[in-house]
């Protein structure tokens, strides 16, 4: 760790792992729920565990992000970062701020929790993903434009490299489309039109760019490539996700009562998305080939040889499989969008965030990477979590198909609840591996504290 402050990003990442486990845990109480519908119930029902898992991934994956943010940034603008002071403050101001909106979630109705925080008098709740009570979104806005201004006055005042302005345009670009989420339309597909402008501008839009800069970062490091060579992909990788990604968003658009072009624009658009996935594991692979030395950090290479492969799968593959329009009128809302869904963000962000975890967290304890125990743990913990996330998406693939077919396709289609009695099978083995996933992620955080004999540092 070259400066200092680059230390807060450790108490981002903490934050986030924590909150990791607790997505995780409501996942498994979720699938559990699947099979037997009262468990938890009226405790925790189903609804609520959802809005629990889908918002503390979101919480958790942007004290990632800015966590990756506040160690990457110092470095490349070769300056300390501008002011820890408010990065503390800020964490802290969003942990409680997520806490409380968590536990408002568990602890009152949700109705109940729009009139207590006065929704009425700017009405934002409601809308799946973007639950959160409008005094939280506020926040989120406070905390969102302190970050950027702290990210940003470092960079302004330090060296400009790709990777910092490719992170920091991605940044803004959260931000800014994040303010849709107050527009809520009261004409349905108005708001559904406008949500996907968070959702999906998001996911398969400005996050990619905060994706790449992190891994390209990542493989500079671990593999001493020349910075001109991984600049030259960034620039192709990040010009075709937002090509395919900005007019991909018409894939959403083709069943809530838009004009008829947006199939054909959708679909188009959406065929390339994989491009520039299949592009960052070829750029991933390469760079690793082309290494100048062996990093003894073994864990993190793997983390982002991984993240490029899982992206690719998990966004590309997946997301291909069912979003062209005439597939996708059959396929919309069935346990196949559930399949994408859970490997595209394991692949594409997930695995950023814990690749950036395994290679700064050594650097702020003072070493250049774990020792052999720790790695090892790491390691084994990487392929555990991997191929429970391929075996969820596998069976929740399976589960669509057979829904699809039942449900939707047969000459005589079966009512949604009778198809999903004929799914359990699918249902309890996705919660099997739901239980083998988190027993992955309890074995990546012990890796943390496991002591053993020092890695041979090689510079």
């Amino acid at each position: 760790m070259k400066y200092e402050s680059q230390g807060v990003a450790k108490l981002y990442f903490v934050a986030a792992i924590a909150l990791f486990i607790g997505q995780i845990l409501f996942g498994v109480t979720m699938g559990l729920q699947y099979v037997v519908g009262d468990f938890l119930f009226p405790e925790i029902p189903f609804n609520v565990a959802r809005m629990v898992h889908t918002n503390l991934l979101i919480v958790w994956l942007l004290f990632g992000f800015m966590g990756s943010a506040y160690f990457l940034v110092p470095e490349e603008a070769e300056r300390e970062l501008y002011s820890p002071m408010l990065a503390k403050i800020m964490f802290w101001i969003f942990l409680v701020a997520g806490a409380l909106t968590i536990l408002g979630y568990l602890l009152v109705p949700y109705a109940r929790l729009a009139e207590l925080t006065m929704n009425d008098l700017l009405p934002t709740m409601g809308r799946e993903f973007l639950e959160q009570p409008t005094i939280t979104k506020i926040g989120i806005v406070i905390v969102a434009l302190a970050f950027i201004f702290n990210i940003g006055m470092t960079v302004l005042s330090g060296r400009k490299t790709v990777i910092n302005l490719v992170l920091l345009t991605g940044l803004v670009g959260l931000a800014v489309f994040f303010l849709f989420a107050f527009y809520n339309p009261d004409n349905l597909v108005l708001d559904k039109y406008f949500w996907w402008f968070v959702v999906h501008l998001w996911v398969e839009g400005v996050w990619e760019l905060i994706m790449a800069s992190l891994l390209a970062y990542v493989l500079i490091k671990v593999t001493g490539v020349d910075r001109e060579v991984i600049e030259k992909w960034l620039y192709i990788i990040i010009a075709m996700a937002l090509i395919s990604g900005l007019v991909g968003t018409g894939h959403h658009f083709f069943w809530i009562g838009t004009p008829d072009y947006w199939q054909w624009l959708g679909s188009i658009f959406s065929a390339l998305e994989p491009i520039p996935f299949f592009m960052m594991t070829l750029f991933a692979f390469n760079v690793v080939n082309k290494r100048r030395r062996d990093h003894p950090n073994k864990a993190a290479v793997l983390w982002a040889l991984g993240t490029a492969v899982m992206a690719f799968l998990g966004a590309g593959v997946w997301g291909f499989l069912h979003t062209l329009a005439p597939v996708n009128f059959y396929t919309h809302g069935t346990q196949i969008t559930a399949a994408h869904g859970h490997m595209a963000f394991y692949g594409a962000y997930v695995m950023v965030v814990l690749t950036m975890i395994s290679y700064s967290m050594p650097l702020m304890r003072g070493q250049k990477a774990a020792n052999e125990t720790a790695q090892k743990l790491e390691i084994r913990s990487f392929w555990i979590m991997t191929l429970s996330m391929v075996a969820i998406t596998l069976l929740l693939t399976g589960a669509g198909v057979m829904q699809v077919y039942l449900q939707r396709y047969s000459s005589e289609p079966l009512p949604f609840m009778v198809v999903q009695d004929k799914l359990a099978v699918f249902y309890w083995l996705r919660e099997l591996a739901g239980l083998a996933f988190l027993y992955g992620l309890f074995m990546y955080v012990y890796s943390f504290f496991a002591k053993g004999k020092a890695v041979e540092d090689v510079a």
